[in-house]
């Protein structure tokens, strides 16, 4: 593990935090290109009802991986932490209680799902032409599940260790082999059987379970810190209080997941009541603001591995400047983003729209108003992530419910009357700006400092709880750090004050 390249705590901060997050950025690009690639596949060429299946039986699947995507987000920071703290043999701990708990759930569930595939698309209403096709891909997808599971432990597991250029890499390789795959393996080319929609399913099994396999090697190869072999079989035993810090921490951190799908539910319900032109209109636009809202996603999750081992390290000071640099890279990159497509808006709104659509100028107004919501938003992830990264998850969670459910969801309904469509438009910037606030007035103001992602050690030393940003706490002290023996700085760094979440 080279300290240039993993080590978070040192060196400059706005290149170590943009180099970190473009690796991240560049992942969740190929993964929503890679969905739209094998969709082309199916729609084009095995029909609507083929396309509609594969569209139930991945609503299914997205919800069980975002699911666990808080619990990930978890062992994430867990392990950021006690690598900040140079704690190499805490962060093992934490890989084998994850990778337990991980391969155990993903296990349950695919042998649960593969015998109820059929249940869960019937109570989804899934269409009856195309259920029988559902349920054919729905099963091997179940089957994908425990390397779908391992794949992204073993990313959040890297990002914690300083490392996204890792799993980018392998998540690159898994995307080109699921691209490669699918028509072989729907067709049936060369020695590959024709399996029809069940062979986009195989082809992500295959695509993953291959990639999994190489990155375990390359890990294995590599004597990387985070590897446990045989002889470390013991660190599979699982460790009760890491694996709650796993769930309490991370549960409230895939809710934020499910509050902003259901939110989007909720918007999508009153667009359809303005017809076809409407939601059309919101389609396409919704299809652009799927990339331009990942750079913040990107960033902000950049930012909660950063955030982490200086927390870890006791270096309060970086933390503060890593949240500053974040929210200057969200206005950048998303700012960039978002001019082109206003400027060119008429363009590229109509790559999603029928040539003369009626529903391009609705796309076009309602474009203009909304996505100005991202940059805003963008500010909530950064500051959600450096807050999170000393256990805080409860604030964030608050905030985001308030922003969605108690202003964006009651607003756009209850001025629809007076202002039509526009108060479904006006609702996202107004929403993201009084998200933006009051995650920035929590960050201000609240006491994020004190949480901590484990109970406190009985034996450990007090530090002060609130460091300001500047100057730098006590424990950030290099001169100090260089004096105090290992066990003490681990735990002054992993344990930062008073045990209080507010």
């Amino acid at each position: 593990m080279t300290p240039t390249s993993h080590n978070l705590t040192e060196g400059p901060i706005g290149r170590n935090l943009l180099a970190f997050a473009l690796p991240i950025l560049g992942g969740n690009v190929a993964q929503s290109l890679n969905g739209s690639v094998n969709a082309v596949w199916v729609g084009r060429f095995l029909g609507e009802e083929a396309l509609t299946a594969t569209a139930n039986a991945n609503n299914i699947m997205f919800f069980l991986i975002g699911s666990v995507f808080g619990i990930g987000m978890a062992a994430t920071i867990l392990i950021a932490q006690a690598i900040g703290a140079r704690d190499i043999v805490q962060a093992r701990r934490v890989m084998g209680t994850s990778a337990t708990f991980f391969i155990s759930l993903s296990a349950v569930i695919a042998v649960l799902g593969w015998w109820l595939s059929r249940h869960l698309l019937a109570a989804m209403g899934t269409p009856a032409v195309s259920l029988q096709l559902a349920e054919d891909y729905l099963q091997v997808i179940f089957l994908a599940m425990p390397t779908l599971y391992a794949f992204a432990f073993l990313s959040a597991a890297l990002r914690g260790a300083g490392d996204s250029r890792t799993p980018f890499r392998f998540l690159l390789v898994a995307v080109l082999l699921d691209i490669v795959f699918n028509p072989l393996l729907i067709f049936g080319m060369g020695p590959f059987p024709e399996l029809g929609i069940a062979g986009s399913a195989w082809a992500t099994l295959l695509s993953q379970g291959l990639t999994l396999c190489a990155l375990l090697l390359y890990l294995r190869h590599k004597r990387h810190p985070l590897w446990l072999g045989r002889r470390d079989a013991h660190m599979f035993k699982v460790d009760l209080t890491i694996l709650r810090a796993l769930v309490v921490k991370g549960v409230p951190m895939g809710l934020q997941m499910v509050l902003i799908s259901l939110a989007m539910i909720a918007m999508m319900a009153m667009v359809n009541h303005y017809g076809t032109d409407t939601t059309a209109a919101y389609g396409a636009a919704m299809q652009l603001w799927t990339y331009v809202q990942m750079p913040a996603m990107a960033i902000g999750a950049a930012c909660s591995s950063m955030a982490a081992q200086n927390v870890g390290a006791g270096r309060w000071d970086r933390v503060s400047a890593t949240a500053r640099l974040g929210v200057t890279f969200n206005f950048l990159l998303t700012g960039a983003l978002i001019a082109p497509l206003i400027l060119l808006d008429r363009w590229t709104l109509a790559l999603f729209l029928p040539e003369g659509s009626s529903a391009l100028e609705i796309a076009r107004h309602l474009n203009h108003i909304s996505v100005w919501s991202f940059l805003f938003f963008g500010v909530t992830f950064v500051v959600s992530g450096v807050v999170r990264s000393t256990g805080a998850v409860i604030p964030p969670l608050l905030i985001l419910a308030l922003a969605l459910w108690g202003i964006r969801v009651p607003f756009a309904n209850l001025l629809q009357p007076r202002l039509g469509t526009d108060a479904i438009w006006w609702s996202f910037p107004i929403s993201a700006v009084c998200s933006m606030v009051m995650a920035l007035a929590y960050y201000r103001w609240g006491h994020w400092r004190r949480a901590r992602m484990l109970p406190p050690d009985p034996h450990e030393v007090a530090v002060p709880a609130e460091v300001p940003a500047a100057p730098p706490s006590p424990v950030a002290d290099p001169s100090a750090e260089a004096d105090d023996p290992l066990p003490l700085q681990q735990s002054a760094a992993l344990h930062p004050g008073p045990a209080t979440e507010r």
